[in-house]
C-alpha cells in the first residue's frame, strides 16, 4: 500500500489481441445474420480463436461461404463503436445477447456495447480495433462437431 508501481502494455500483443476479438465479433455476426446460430462458447489467443455455434450441420462448403463472408466484412472497413447504457436500455435491444446464456449478472446496472456499423451489436467488455479493415485476413483453419448442434469454428488471422 503506498509504493508506486510502473507498468507497461506489450502493444503488439495487445493489437494482435484487439484484431482477434473483433474478427471473433466478425464470425459471429456473419452466423447470426446469415444462418441464425447463437454462440455456445469460445475462446481466443493473439491472432487466432474458436467459436461454438448451435449448428446442426457444417460443412467445408458453408465453412469456406462463412470464411468468404468474413473477408468481405473486413474489406468493407466497417468502423466499430462503442457505447455505455443503462441495463434497462441496452437489453431493450433485440438480439444484444448472441451467446445461448445470458452472462451479465444482474447487478451490473450500466451495459457496454459494442457495434460492428452495419453488421454486429452486442454487449461486450473487450478490446477492438476502430475499423474492420484492420483486422487483416480471416482464415478458417478447422472445424469439427461438439455435440448434435454444437459445432466448433477455428480462425487465423494472416
Amino acid at each position: 500500500m503506498g509504493s508506486a508501481v510502473q507498468g507497461a502494455i506489450d502493444w503488439d500483443r495487445r493489437y494482435k489481441l484487439m484484431r482477434t476479438h473483433t474478427a471473433m465479433h466478425i464470425l459471429c455476426g456473419v452466423v447470426w445474420r446469415d444462418y441464425g446460430a447463437q454462440v455456445t462458447g469460445g475462446n481466443m489467443d493473439p491472432g487466432e480463436g474458436r467459436m461454438d455455434f448451435e449448428f446442426a450441420n457444417l460443412s467445408r462448403e458453408l465453412i469456406t461461404e462463412i470464411e468468404a463472408k468474413c473477408n468481405a466484412e473486413v474489406a468493407a472497413a466497417r468502423a466499430i463503436r462503442t457505447q455505455i447504457l443503462p441495463r434497462a436500455e441496452a437489453f431493450a435491444i433485440p438480439d444484444l445477447i448472441r451467446t445461448k446464456i445470458n452472462l451479465l449478472p444482474e447487478g451490473i446496472q450500466e451495459v457496454r456495447t459494442v457495434e460492428i456499423v452495419g453488421l454486429d451489436l452486442q454487449a461486450d467488455g473487450g478490446t477492438h480495433v476502430a475499423n474492420t479493415r484492420e483486422v487483416g485476413g480471416i482464415r478458417v483453419v478447422d472445424y469439427k462437431s461438439k455435440g448434435a448442434i454444437n459445432k466448433r469454428i477455428y480462425i487465423r488471422l494472416d
